[in-house]
This record gives structure tokens, sequence and C-alpha cells, in this order.
């Protein structure tokens, strides 16, 4: 009897076998929930670089220089990505300014909705004030969303919003940040502040502060005539300033004026576009 068991055994999982074989039902395990690839940007979305390598792109939030300390979530490669027409338009102007001498250089482009996530999470935790010296000497973090510096959602990761600056031509690099080094208030005069190679604006980019108004009535004389020329510039080609923060255009009329994005900032999520 135990010689017939034993072949019966064997019999019921040569056909078990058989069975799964021909259902696949084993043919490879469920990939797990995280291997599931990255959304990719829409066809309208673009590389700026594919449509102007004359812009220069120092793309903060890849690095540790900016409000929050650290790189930001979502930010895989220094790389400017807008919606078609709002590269095209910063193209447009980048050719008037060419002509006069300067050049555009972009701080952040596209912004992804975990790296909006990222900063909710930061301005919420009030202990860590690492970068308050330069970004926000005068301002409480626990103010940062009433006083509208920090929101849940952004104009940047709709795709056509951009923070730039103009530089003098021939443009000389910017150092690199050091982590830990000491930080200046980004109202300071230029000589003290972080250096940039920007022609001066008054503040440096992402100055949380009153100064960084557009038209504030103390940024006075070449400061002043610096706002203008890169506004004028750009509302030529259709952009539209945000007066808190003279830095910050968002092309008019968007191709996606409410769908928050969040892809990646990455070669990958516009390649082939």
């Amino acid at each position: 009897m135990t010689g017939l068991a034993s072949a019966f055994r064997t019999l019921a999982v040569t056909a078990a076998a058989g069975l799964l074989a021909v259902t696949g039902a084993v043919a490879s395990p469920a990939p797990p929930a995280s291997a599931s690839p990255e959304p990719k940007a829409p066809r309208e979305f673009v590389a700026l670089a594919s449509v102007d390598r004359t812009i220069i792109q120092e793309m903060r939030y890849t690095t540790a220089h900016n409000f929050v300390g650290e790189p930001v979530d979502g930010y895989r490669q220094p790389l400017c990505i807008l919606t078609r027409p709002a590269a095209e338009a910063l193209h447009r102007a980048q050719v008037r300014l060419l002509a006069r001498g300067y050049t555009l250089k972009v701080y952040d482009c596209y912004r992804p909705q975990r790296a909006v996530d990222h900063f909710v999470r930061w301005a919420k935790d009030l202990a860590d004030e690492r970068m308050k010296g330069e970004f926000y000497p005068l301002v409480d973090k626990s103010r940062l969303f009433a006083d509208g510096y920090i929101a849940e959602k952004s104009g940047h990761s709709r795709g056509s919003t951009v923070d730039l600056t103009i530089v003098r031509l021939p443009a000389v690099p910017t150092r690199a940040y050091v982590p830990g080094e000491r930080l200046t208030e980004c109202y300071a005069p230029r000589a003290e502040r972080f250096p940039d190679n920007s022609v001066d604006m008054g503040t440096g980019y992402d100055c949380f502060d009153t100064r960084s108004h557009t038209d504030d009535p103390r940024i006075q004389g070449a400061q002043r005539a610096h706002r203008q020329l890169l506004g004028s510039t750009l509302v030529e080609q259709g952009f539209v300033n945000l007066p808190e923060e003279w830095w910050h255009f968002t092309f008019k009329p968007e191709p996606f004026p409410s769908t928050f994005f969040d892809f990646p900032v990455a070669r990958r999520s516009v390649a082939g576009h």
C-alpha cells in the first residue's frame, strides 16, 4: 500500500504541474507595487534645452542651496522641463536679451507635486530652520502658510511657470554652495549675500521677504531697472508675473490650467518628445 500511495501522490503532483503550465498561473511572481513604472510627461512637455540651449540652467532644488536645505523630492536631474508653448516663448525672450548682451537663467521650471508635498512637510517641521539665516530671516516659520510663502498646490506643477533671472554676458559660473557654510540674509547688499552670476535684483532667489515683491518701493536704481528689463521682456512674449516674486512668471494661456502633474524631473520623463 505504501508503494501505491506513493505512486498516486506522484501522479497528483505531475497532473497539477501540467495544469499550472497550461494556465500559466505561476509563470512568474506578481511584481511588487513599488515596481510600477513612474508617470511620464504628456507629449506637450519638453526639455527646455531641446528648444533653446543658450539659456542657463541653475536648478536649485536638485541641490542643498534652497530654503529646505537639501535636494527636493522628485528632482532627479538638473533639468528644466516646461510645456512647449512656454519653452518657445522663453526662446523668443532669450533672442531679444542676447541682442542686448544678456541671457536668461532659470532656477526652477516644472515642479512635481511630490516636491510641493516635500515643501509642506518641511514647513510643518518648525524645528528645522537650518536655512532661515538666508531665505527667511525675518519670517517666523509658523507663518509660512498664512503669509503665502508655502501652499499645498503650486502653479509650477502645471508646467508653464518658471522662476528665472537675467545674467550679463559673458556669464561667469556661480560657485557651488557648501552645506553648512555661513548664511547671509537674502536681501543683504549683493556683495555680501551668496554669490550669483545674475544681475542685482535687490534680493536673492526664493527670498521670503516683502523686498521680493516686484514693485517694492525700496528697490530702486539699477536693481529696479533689472527687474523691469526681465519683466518687460517676458510680458512681451505672453508671460504674467506674480507680484510677490520678481522671479516668478507664468505663460498664458496655459495648456494645462487645472492639472497638477507628478512625473519626476528627469530626462526619461520627456524622452522622445
